[in-house]
């Protein structure tokens, strides 16, 4: 149970940095700090493509993941199965 514990830790650092990637890459919506950098100039190109619509896909997916793990370390650490 110990190396499963370092598995899923490893996957959780994983996930987390792609999860941060996914984020980032995601176009502004307005209304925040986008549009103090420039960000309010593709207002216009409101229509979401295919691209973002994969980028949401994948961004829920590593969330739940993360999710999961974060969940069954918590439940191995309380029912001291590490």
């Amino acid at each position: 149970m110990h190396i499963l514990k370092i598995v899923l830790e490893i996957i959780v650092v994983i996930a987390s940095i792609l999860l941060t990637l996914l984020i980032l890459m995601h176009k502004g919506k307005g209304g925040g700090l986008s549009d103090m950098f420039g960000g309010g100039l593709t207002q216009n190109a409101g229509t979401s493509g295919v691209a973002e619509k994969n980028l949401n896909r994948w961004t829920i997916f590593i969330a739940l993941v993360w999710v999961a793990i974060i969940t069954a370390l918590g439940l191995m650490t309380k029912f001291n199965l590490v």
